[in-house]
């Protein structure tokens, strides 16, 4: 026959459970310093404009509200 459990115990483990998986999400989130953050922002940006450089295709109009 199987052990029986608290069932108030087992909720309460998995709240607890659950909450430490928040606290270690936020964690990586928010606990870098600005500095690291913001080169991790630039190094994304300029990743994606040398991309966007590289594709083929028609070039867009220096500017699209001058006519000829």
């Amino acid at each position: 026959m199987a052990k029986p459990i608290n069932l108030r115990q087992a909720r309460k483990r998995k709240a607890r459970d659950n909450k430490a998986e928040k606290a270690q999400a936020n964690r990586l989130a928010h606990g870098q310093p600005k500095s690291v953050t913001d080169l991790a922002n630039a190094q994304a940006d300029k990743a994606a404009r040398e991309l966007d450089g590289k594709k083929l295709g028609k070039a867009k109009p220096a500017d699209p509200g001058a006519s000829d």
